[in-house]
């Protein structure tokens, strides 16, 4: 290397250097919450979260926010929970990667319950929940779901179909921003979630029509590529 070009290497690096000394821990790119995930099986990273949660102000949470957060906690035990039985009972690796996925999700909704210094209404025992009416859906869930390998892949869809429709009501009535970013990252998780069980239905040639949404955003939705990348 010659003398002109040797300079002009050991400048620019050293411009580098300095520049990387500069950057302030604030500068620092933050870890992504949303894990893509095999074959759609989306989680939460729930260390990323938390720290995230922790940069985050609270304010006064409604009586609906509260009781919001504690649906959605037992919802998404609702569909870790049907999962895991659905599981055992086919063998299947979408129910399986996609139980995990769910448990992540029922761990973000702790975190909001722990940010907001709020009880866990979630039992600890697999199948059981204070909720009644989201006890009922998940009986109803776990009994179509064991009648065949094609009545369990509805029920992923069912499942993902009403956690969205649900998550979209109570991201709409709140503007708490710690709130807003867990619904987003569920939200975007479902989408997968769908995907994934609504493309393994059609390898058995099932069909599936919504219920909670539209058939125009559920076709929107299962006719696209699945979601990656930050958030």
């Amino acid at each position: 290397m010659n003398r002109r070009r040797f300079l002009g290497a050991s400048t620019a690096l050293l411009v580098g250097s300095a520049t990387a000394g500069c950057l302030s821990a604030e500068d620092t790119p933050d870890v992504p919450i949303f894990v893509d995930g095999p074959n759609g099986a989306s989680s939460v990273d729930i260390d990323a979260l938390r720290d995230r949660l922790d940069r985050y102000t609270t304010g006064d949470l409604s009586t609906t926010e509260r009781e919001d957060i504690f649906f959605m906690r037992e919802e998404e035990k609702v569909a870790r929970d049907v999962y895991l039985v659905l599981a055992d009972e086919w063998g299947l690796t979408t129910h399986d990667q996609i139980s995990d996925s769910e448990q992540t999700h029922m761990d973000a909704m702790l975190q909001l319950i722990e940010k907001y210094d709020l009880e866990d209404p979630a039992t600890g025992v697999v199948g059981t929940f204070t909720n009644q009416d989201l006890q009922a859906f998940h009986d109803d869930l776990v009994e179509w779901g064991r009648t065949s390998v094609i009545a369990s892949l509805k029920v992923g869809c069912r499942i993902e179909e009403r956690d969205m429709r649900d998550i979209q009501v109570r991201l709409d009535r709140t503007d708490e921003e710690p709130i807003q970013l867990v619904y987003e990252n569920l939200m975007k998780g479902s989408r997968n979630h769908l995907r994934a069980y609504y493309r393994r239905l059609t390898r058995y040639d099932g069909e599936y029509e919504p219920i909670y949404i539209s058939q125009s955003q559920f076709d929107e939705i299962v006719d696209s590529d699945w979601e990656t990348g930050p958030a």
